[in-house]
């Protein structure tokens, strides 16, 4: 995805698979290329900002920078094949396409945070400027009550973090809403109900983390949820994420965007990337588990097409798994499992011995201390 969309030619060159011919009705062809990009980007930006130990490593690492870098210049630059759309209204373009660039405009911002070196400040200033109108041009979208106010608070916080201006009111209104649809034990709501899915990994408390850490730091005045009781409840549903995780390497399928397949584990990745997992979970059984989860999903014959791009399914090809919303670009949500790739080599996290999780010590017998709530 990254070397085509460097050498401007993603639309040439990817794939737009949809359920059932939703692709028309739903205008995915107008927004499955920023989907794709932003989700990539969202989940390798750690790795992107690190050095790495090994100089093999650090070759490819510096490598998918540069080429990030470039892709960013091709889908922010109004004279590129490859430009975008984060929100404009366009001839022909369905409200469903047009609403979606909110969603992943947003996990382009939420890129930007994890990776302010590599995708903003060593970028031209033409470059710069470019993505800036481009975050920006997303202001034009009203998010629903739901998840989505995180979507425009992402943005506004990506804004403050590069310096340009940014608006307090949509990131004071999301944390206040979900100061609200919090549910306890570690769990929000998506809305003011409650729903058995995995949006609470896909979005909310990844997202509430990096924008509560971005304007904590540029904002004295306070958050209806603080940086630090936001991370405390992830840490509790990190416990609980890593208990879904059977003795198979299976997560139950339940809720709706399975096809996201290990994004699901996003909240779990990301205070593994932190260096902030609670006592109970040490770094090495949490990658033994997120590993184990990968390789279960991604491994299932029929999850890539002949070239390479995702198919859509939760293990495998299933497009009856699809929504409406789903098509090809979204698929790449999945690359939030890699967060912990921002940790050195000589991490924890990487380094320390292979540890069972904790569903495989328990169905081996294993005596361990009992789960409690928040």
């Amino acid at each position: 995805m990254l070397t085509a969309l460097s050498e401007r030619r993603l639309r040439e060159a990817m794939p737009i698979e949809s359920k059932f011919g939703e692709s028309d009705r739903f205008d995915r062809a107008s927004c499955s290329h920023l989907e794709a990009f932003s989700r990539l980007l969202m989940g390798i930006a750690p790795w992107l900002e690190s050095v790495a130990e090994h100089p093999e490593e650090e070759q490819l690492r510096a490598h998918y920078a540069s080429l990030a870098q470039l892709s960013l210049d091709a889908a922010t630059n109004p004279d590129s094949p490859d430009r975008m759309n984060f929100g404009s209204v366009t001839p022909g373009m369905k409200d469903h396409g047009r609403s979606q660039a909110l969603v992943d405009t947003a996990f382009l911002a939420q890129a930007i945070l994890r990776a302010p070196n590599r995708l903003w400040h060593e970028l031209s200033p033409n470059v710069k400027g470019n993505l800036a109108r481009s975050l920006a041009e997303s202001r034009q979208i009203a998010p629903g009550e739901s998840n989505w106010l995180l979507f425009s608070g992402a943005v506004e916080a990506a804004l403050a973090a590069t310096g340009n201006a940014w608006n307090r009111g949509p990131v004071e209104y999301a944390v206040t809403r979900h100061a609200e649809w919090y549910k306890g034990d570690g769990v929000y709501g998506d809305g003011p109900h409650f729903h058995w899915d995995y949006y609470n990994s896909f979005v909310i408390q990844p997202m509430l983390l990096d924008v509560l850490k971005a304007v904590e730091t540029r904002d004295s005045d306070g958050y209806a949820i603080g940086y630090s009781e936001a991370l405390l409840r992830s840490r509790r549903y990190c416990t609980i994420l890593e208990r879904l995780i059977s003795p198979e390497a299976t997560i139950p399928p339940v809720g709706r965007s399975l096809t996201y397949r290990m994004g699901a584990m996003q909240t779990l990745s990301q205070v593994a990337l932190m260096d902030q997992l609670p006592a109970v979970l040490a770094p090495s059984q949490v990658r033994c588990a997120l590993t184990a989860v990968i390789r279960r999903l991604m491994e299932a014959p029929g999850t890539f097409d002949d070239n390479g791009w995702l198919k859509i399914g939760f293990c495998g090809t299933q497009p009856a798994l699809g929504e409406p919303y789903i098509s090809t670009g979204s698929l790449y949500l999945c690359s939030a499992a890699f967060l912990p790739l921002g940790l050195p080599e000589s991490h924890p996290f990487w380094s320390a011995p292979y540890q069972w999780w904790t569903s495989v010590r328990i169905y081996q017998g294993d005596d361990i201390n009992a789960d409690h709530a928040l």
